[in-house]
């Protein structure tokens, strides 16, 4: 009795204070996008319902980090190249070399349609990267979507695109698991989601609905080369329509991430440069 009571303690201890404050740093953070270049202290507690003086305090500090830099005259903070640099020299070519945001930048500007990549955290697909579209579809809550949400994998098709890069039978596993773990309205037949989780591995792509809280559907499709363990997908995010041809979209997709991959031009033949003196100078002593 005593253990149960312990671990009910442990399940409902709330969030830490070092935990609230790195969860504030990522929310800072991804605050800023196309729409939101710059934002003031009022503009992050507005979105995100944070006291003034602990968002104000929170500010500074990732100025004194060199992560933000505040405009002295608007007093309107912005990200430095050094928040867009970490950890960018070890992540694979599409995100180091720039070409998924070009990639995201060419399928918005072919289509208007927003621009989402997925990733995989735990049992949750999660919105890496959100780009919003001409339209604004209707959602179920107030926010919107917006880079760094989470849901279950089996509540949003991108999620069974995520699962079906799991091997087998580790993948059956994490569906039951998924399956046992769902609240009784979320319940589904397991052989069917299992069956659509294989086409996804076939196929390499998906259409359905978005989940996030959203009536949106997504037509998405995993990328190429990414670390095992660590899929992305990418996808054209809209409100569900007769005009929509989600065949056409794949096509799309498929293309423009061929296209994309495809111009990556490998990194040029550098030589070192003390051993291209160490040449240069031999080079001068022998013919002296």
């Amino acid at each position: 009795m005593a253990l149960i009571e312990s671990h009910k303690a442990k399940a409902c201890k709330p969030e830490s204070n070092k935990a609230k404050i790195a969860k504030r740093v990522i929310e800072v953070l991804e605050f800023f996008d196309e729409e939101h270049p710059q934002a003031t202290v009022m503009d992050i507690v507005r979105r995100f319902d944070r006291p003034q003086s602990s968002t104000s305090e929170l500010l500074s500090s990732l100025v004194d980090l060199g992560l933000l830099h505040k405009d002295p005259g608007s007093r309107s903070y912005s990200p430095t190249p050094r928040a867009a640099l970490l950890g960018a020299s070890i992540q694979p070519k599409l995100v180091r070399d720039g070409v998924l945001t070009g990639l995201i930048d060419r399928l918005s500007a072919q289509t208007g349609l927003g621009i989402a990549v997925f990733g995989m955290v735990g049992l949750n697909v999660q919105i890496v990267n959100w780009r919003a579209g001409k339209r604004v579809f209707r959602t179920a809550g107030s926010g919107g979507l917006a880079g760094g949400q989470q849901e279950r994998l089996s509540d949003s098709v991108a999620g069974l695109l995520m699962l079906s890069t799991v091997a087998q039978p580790r993948r059956d596993g994490l569906i039951r698991r998924l399956n046992a773990e769902a609240a009784p309205e979320r319940k589904f037949n397991f052989p069917e989601v299992a069956a659509r989780v294989q086409r996804c591995r076939d196929e390499g792509y998906i259409t359905g609905f978005a989940g996030f809280g959203s009536i949106a559907d997504v037509t998405a499709m995993l990328l190429p080369h990414m670390p095992d363990g660590q899929p992305l997908a990418i996808g054209f995010v809209y409100e569900p329509s007769e005009q929509i041809d989600a065949a056409g979209l794949q096509r799309t997709l498929h293309e423009t991430v061929r296209r994309s991959v495809e111009e990556q031009s490998p990194a040029a033949s550098v030589q070192p440069i003390f051993e291209a003196a160490s040449w240069q100078g031999a080079l001068e002593v022998k013919h002296g």
